[in-house]
């Protein structure tokens, strides 16, 4: 049984923003092998040498077997409904030292995949799953109902990665790995794994090629693209789109309680202590180091008589009744079938069960990370001619449209002095208002209204309409 009340998703940047206002946070009360290379000898006649490559491959037959993709087609997933498209799921290797291998989930388009563009999503976290999040849950071809699958409109290639190492079903032989993974160790594994995985596809090298992502992904997105653009490998990267992104997290985080005191949440008394005694990204440092100075103990406790009443309430979505409570746990259960698991060609290594977000990564991932700001990165590949799209849903209090919006026009008015193109307006679906948008030229921001942290699980016909607009380079409607 699923219960509604107090039903928390364990999605993205919980452990990071996300601190528990209760007693026991004041004082007084208890806490609870790179592969060996092969040396040949000389070989004085080419036959000779022929004869050796012939020998070695016959003993090394995986290194020497053609790479290909038709290993990795899914017949059939249990539950699955009829469908008139191929999907591929399997493991590609990204690292030897220590060894580790990515999954991933690839869907080809239901109409014209030989010309629709690629792409790539990535669910942040740190250390929750593009599987589980968003390709069975927020815009995959499939949603988990129970235990089958129900069919659903998507609009492209679609290219889910578990990153990384340790997420799902990607994992590294030496458990140690996961003590430390960085912003640049996953933005590195990420590479190497697209540039592995188009040697497998070779049909979609040269696609248009798009990267995608929400929450922590406004790290894992732009580090990424950045990444491509500087080391100009053969990648046709034409933009990114991220939603609900963790940008800078000191600012992010000091709008979450202006948002919970804009909904009726939060007294003008407690906001204004936020604003000038100890604002929330202060709060939560101290929090962490276990050492409250006296002024923040004092907000502490007011915030905790008020914020205390509204456990119920889901604070990546703000109103619950849109939200299925059993979606998550329909997915973790699915993916810890061994029929399922059997038929995408995975495995649980070093690790019991799968889970849409791993604590080990997510415990140990390199916290100070978290602090640097993205936004100079957005303003690289704006520059560098990618069209970025930066998306929020009105209802996530976690990562709040207000820091976002703001921290978009700075960037686009104050540091790349651009000019606006699309001033901030309404945009509609079936005649209705569906949020709101302003563009700056090739960079664009755009609201979801009635939508969550996770915009597609909730509002999966406007975001689906977002999407598509931006991958086919269009302005959102903004006549009714």
């Amino acid at each position: 049984m699923c219960l509604l009340t107090g039903t928390k998703s364990r999605h993205a940047l919980s452990p990071f923003f996300s601190v528990s206002i209760d007693s026991n946070l004041l004082p007084g009360s208890k806490s609870k092998a790179r592969n060996q290379q092969l040396t040949h000898p000389q070989a004085i006649m080419s036959q000779t040498w022929l004869i050796l490559t012939v020998i070695t491959c016959s003993i090394l037959m995986q290194a020497c077997k053609p790479v290909t993709s038709l290993s990795d087609r899914i017949v059939s997933l249990p539950g699955q409904p009829s469908i008139n498209f191929s999907h591929y799921s399997g493991y590609i290797t990204v690292g030897d030292y220590p060894p580790r291998a990515f999954f991933y989930y690839f869907v080809e388009a239901e109409t014209s995949p030989d010309s629709k563009p690629l792409v790539l999503w990535l669910t942040g976290g740190p250390g929750c799953s593009s599987l589980g999040y968003g390709a069975f849950i927020e815009h995959g071809p499939f949603k988990v109902k129970g235990v089958d699958l129900v069919k659903r409109d998507y609009m492209a290639n679609l290219l889910y990665l578990e990153s990384p190492a340790g997420v799902g079903f990607s994992y590294s032989t030496n458990q140690s790995f996961y003590k430390g993974i960085t912003d640049n160790i996953t933005a590195q594994d990420n590479l190497v794994f697209l540039q592995r995985w188009f040697t497998k596809y070779p049909q979609y090298e040269g696609r248009d090629f798009f990267i995608t992502g929400e929450s922590y992904g406004g790290h894992y997105v732009p580090e990424l693209a950045r990444l491509i653009v500087q080391s100009k490998v053969e990648i046709n990267l034409k933009g990114i789109a991220i939603g609900n992104p963790l940008l800078d997290y000191e600012f992010d985080t000091n709008t979450m309680t202006t948002f919970y005191w804009s909904h009726g949440m939060m007294s003008d008394q407690t906001e204004l202590l936020f604003q000038n005694v100890c604002n929330y990204t202060r709060l939560l440092r101290e929090i962490r180091s276990r050492n409250l100075t006296s002024e923040c103990l004092e907000v502490l406790k007011e915030a905790a008589k008020e914020l205390n009443d509204t456990n119920a309430i889901d604070k990546y979505n703000n109103f619950l009744e849109t939200k299925d409570p059993c979606e998550e746990q329909d997915v973790i259960k699915y993916f810890n079938r061994k029929d399922v698991q059997d038929a995408l060609h995975a495995k649980l290594v070093a690790v019991g069960h799968w889970n849409t977000c791993s604590d080990d990564v997510n415990k140990n991932y390199r916290f100070e990370d978290l602090y640097i700001s993205m936004i100079p990165v957005l303003g690289e590949l704006v520059k560098s001619g990618l069209r970025v799209l930066v998306y929020s849903g009105d209802l996530d209090a976690v990562v709040p449209f207000l820091g976002t919006r703001t921290m978009v026009d700075a960037l686009a008015t104050n540091v790349l002095k651009l000019n606006t193109t699309l001033s901030y307006r309404a945009w509609f679906d079936s005649k209705r208002v569906a949020g709101y948008t302003q563009e700056y030229g090739n960079l664009a921001f755009a609201i979801i209204r009635g939508a969550s942290h996770t915009a597609p699980a909730t509002q999966p016909e406007r975001s689906l309409q977002l999407f598509t607009s931006f991958l086919e380079g269009k302005s959102l409607p903004t006549n009714p």
